[in-house]
């Protein structure tokens, strides 16, 4: 199964889906072309935008790519709680000129049209955050020619994900950028999060499938090291969020590297689920104070985020960035992935290297 996902692409890159207009079909494509498996985002997009983006996708290369869905979310927010949130977040929408969003704004995020889309016309892959699909969509991918993948951030979860009948895992460390993709979004468990390598060895343990290692990578030579570590490829996100076809704002790829912004926290502060993002005043702020209460609270502070941006204010936008961020590179995404390519050669060279010259002694 490993090589299944593998022989899709010569270097085993991944760029991560990035949702909010990061991952546009220009930088999947540019992934895609340069050997790396590049990935759409279809979160936060109508099922008939999501279509559009793939057509768009395949005018743009032959090559393999990805589709990533958001997972349906339970009801069990606190709409006190969220009420709460929202008199909070009143001087914010005084300041920026704008209303709050409507909380009850919806909850699947059309995730059965989008299905509907991808089976109808398929797609190379197909990967799901927030939870697992149901057994019959996933068999029901795979009967259309798609590999799928489910991301997991703890070794039960995995569990899951193999139970079910999906082709592969993401094993995403708490250092990824972005929301985790946690199964269950439970308060109290927001500190406890765990490192990539050891989470990677823990689900390797516990599941026989192929593995797709996420969580601050930035260079070959961290690919290399989960590459060692038993995973089949490497999911990248703030690295190529960076690049040059990354749909991200300017203010959020220019924060990256900014002195201003020194370090990463996971906050409820944006959408209700923890996310690693740069600290700026809105996470500062609002972070302690945010209910665990996912898409409520995204649908909530939209509006103040795009104000934000508007304004040129990255104070207030979510500045999502993965512990790595400082490393990013401002470089075209295929050269990036050339670039990695090299590094990781080089890395693997140098441990064979190692090894021989342990073994002369």
């Amino acid at each position: 199964m490993s090589s299944a996902l593998t022989d899709l692409f010569p270097h085993p890159i991944v760029q991560a889906p990035m949702a909010g207009g990061v991952s546009v079909p220009q930088l999947a494509a540019a992934v895609s072309e340069a050997g790396g498996l590049g990935f759409l985002a279809a979160g936060y997009k109508t099922a008939d935008g999501m279509y559009q983006e793939i057509k768009q996708l395949r005018g743009l290369t032959g090559r393999p790519f990805g589709v990533n869905l958001f997972m349906p979310q339970p009801e069990y927010a606190d709409a006190a709680a969220v009420d709460v949130y929202a008199h909070q977040l009143a001087g914010e929408a005084a300041w920026y000129e704008t209303e709050l969003g409507d909380p009850d704004s919806g909850r699947d995020d059309g995730y059965d049209a989008k299905l509907a889309v991808l089976l109808d016309n398929p797609v190379p892959v197909v990967s799901f955050h927030f939870g697992v699909p149901k057994p019959d969509v996933l068999e029901s991918l795979r009967r259309a020619g798609t590999f799928t993948l489910v991301t997991v951030t703890a070794p039960d979860e995995a569990l899951a994900v193999q139970q079910a009948g999906a082709d592969a895992v993401i094993v995403q460390g708490v250092e990824a950028g972005g929301h985790q993709g946690t199964h269950r979004d439970n308060p109290e468990t927001d500190r406890s999060g765990i490192g990539l390598l050891a989470l990677l060895a823990q689900v390797r343990e516990t599941v026989s499938l192929p593995i797709v290692a996420a969580g601050g990578i930035m260079r070959g030579s961290q690919i290399a090291a989960v590459l060692a570590a038993g995973a089949a490829a490497a999911q990248l996100g703030t690295a190529f969020l960076a690049t040059q076809e990354s749909g991200a704002n300017a203010l959020h790829k220019q924060a990256l590297t900014n002195p201003l912004f020194a370090r990463t926290e996971l906050t409820r502060a944006f959408s209700g689920r923890p996310a690693r993002g740069l600290v700026n005043r809105f996470m500062r702020e609002h972070g302690p104070y945010a209910p665990a209460a996912y898409p409520e609270v995204h649908h909530l502070t939209s509006p103040l985020r795009k104000k934000a941006a508007a304004s040129g204010d990255a104070q207030g936008m979510a500045l999502w960035a993965g512990q790595g961020h400082r490393m990013a590179r401002d470089l075209p995404a295929g050269q990036l992935v050339e670039v990695l390519a090299a590094e990781l050669d080089a890395a693997a060279t140098a441990l064979s290297a190692a090894r021989e010259g342990g073994a002369a002694g």
